[in-house]
């Protein structure tokens, strides 16, 4: 079974941004509980640690891990392709 890579890379990139919002919506509406987590997941404590959003960076954010996300999985999806 072969992958589309470009469909494959635009499922990949809309569903990371999705995340993204999502991210940044829990962060906005509850940043304590977001930063412990985030420290869990980097084995930190961030506790000492403050949010410090912009519309701007999360824009930014969302077009970054959007774009690069989107390219990996093609990427991932073309070599798979050459493999099978």
């Amino acid at each position: 079974m072969k992958l589309d890579a470009i469909k494959f890379g635009i499922a990949t990139a809309v569903t990371f941004g999705l995340f993204w919002i999502a991210c940044s919506v829990l962060v906005l509406m509850l940043p304590s509980l977001m930063m412990d987590m985030s420290g869990h997941m980097v084995h930190s404590d961030l506790s000492g640690m403050s949010w410090h959003m912009t519309l701007s960076g999360v824009v930014i954010g969302l077009i970054i891990w959007s774009l690069f996300a989107g390219l990996i999985a093609g990427l991932s999806a073309h070599i798979y392709n050459n493999m099978v």
